[in-house]
C-alpha cells in the first residue's frame, strides 16, 4: 500500500502537483494573514520606508528544516570534492554530474573539464564546458586525457532518451568503455550510481547490482575506496565491499555507490 501511495504520488509531481506541498501551504496561509496585517500596522506607524509590494506569498517554508543535509547528490558531490581536493590531479573531467552541485564544488578551488550532452549556454570560471556525447566514438585527442575523471549519478541514463540521446540498451556500456578510455594508466575515476535489484526503471535510470559493478570493473579497476548512501539518505564511508551486506546490495533498493578507482 505505501508504495502504492508512493508511486502515485511520484506521478502527481511529475505533473506538478505535489500533495505535501499544498497540504503545507493551506497549514501556513492564516499565520501569513496574520503576519501581513501585523507588517501593515508597522509600516502605518512607521512612516512606510519600504513601501508594500505585490505580494509573494511563501506559505509552506515555515514547516521545512533550514536545509537537507543528506541523499544522493548532497554526500556524493562533498565527498568526490574533497577527493579530488585531496589527491590533486594535473588534469579532471567530469562527465555528466550536476553543475550547480559537484562541478561548482569542485570549480571552486580548481579548473575541471565538463562534457555533457546538453548544452551549458553560460561561460563560468574555472569550467571548461565541451557537450559532447558519451556513446559515441571519442575523437583521438580525447584518448589517455586526463589523469582523474568523474561521473556521479549520470552513467545510469545513457541510452534511456531522457536527456535527448539515443535510445540503447548498452548505453551504460558504451559510456564505461569511453570513460576508459578517457583515463590514463593509473588514473583515478570517480564513479556514483544508483544501488539495489538490478532492473531499468524507463525512462527515468538503472539500477545497478554490486555483483553486476563488480563483474564489470574486474581487471580494468583497482577498487580504491567504496562508501554508500542508503535509501534513509545517510552516508557510509569506506565500507567492504565483499562483506555478506554487500552481495545483498547493503539492502538498498534504490542506494547510491559511490567508487573510488584507479585505472590498471
Amino acid at each position: 500500500m505505501n508504495q502504492l501511495l508512493r508511486h502515485i504520488y511520484g506521478l502527481l509531481v511529475m505533473f506538478g502537483i505535489d500533495p505535501r506541498k499544498t497540504i503545507r501551504s493551506l497549514r501556513g496561509l492564516p499565520s501569513y494573514l496574520r503576519d501581513l496585517n501585523t507588517l501593515r500596522t508597522q509600516a502605518h506607524s512607521s512612516g512606510r520606508t519600504f513601501p508594500l509590494g505585490k505580494p509573494f506569498p511563501c506559505l509552506d517554508e515555515r514547516f521545512s528544516e533550514s536545509g537537507s543535509a543528506k541523499g544522493h547528490y548532497f554526500h556524493q558531490d562533498l565527498l568526490v570534492a574533497r577527493r579530488i581536493y585531496a589527491n590533486r590531479p594535473a588534469v579532471h573531467v567530469d562527465v555528466g554530474s550536476r553543475v550547480d552541485g559537484f562541478v561548482a564544488h569542485v570549480a571552486s578551488f580548481r579548473q575541471i573539464d565538463v562534457f555533457y550532452i546538453r548544452p551549458l549556454p553560460n561561460n563560468i570560471p574555472n569550467i571548461r564546458f565541451v557537450q559532447a556525447d558519451l556513446m559515441t566514438p571519442l575523437s583521438a585527442e580525447l584518448g589517455d586525457y586526463a589523469d582523474s575523471l568523474s561521473c556521479l549519478h549520470a552513467l545510469e541514463h545513457f541510452g534511456l532518451g531522457r536527456y535527448g540521446d539515443p535510445v540503447n540498451y548498452d548505453g551504460h556500456l558504451l559510456g564505461l568503455s569511453n570513460l576508459r578510455s578517457i583515463l590514463r594508466k593509473g588514473g583515478k575515476l570517480y564513479l556514483s550510481v544508483p544501488i539495489g535489484a538490478q532492473c531499468i526503471e524507463f525512462n527515468a535510470h538503472r539500477i545497478f547490482s554490486m555483483h553486476y559493478l563488480l563483474e564489470c570493473f574486474a581487471d580494468q579497476y583497482h577498487i580504491d575506496r567504496f562508501s554508500l548512501v542508503d535509501d534513509k539518505g545517510n552516508l557510509h564511508e569506506d565500507i567492504s565491499i565483499t562483506s555478506a551486506a554487500a552481495r545483498d546490495n547493503f539492502g538498498c533498493r534504490y542506494g547510491c555507490g559511490i567508487f573510488e578507482m584507479t585505472k590498471l
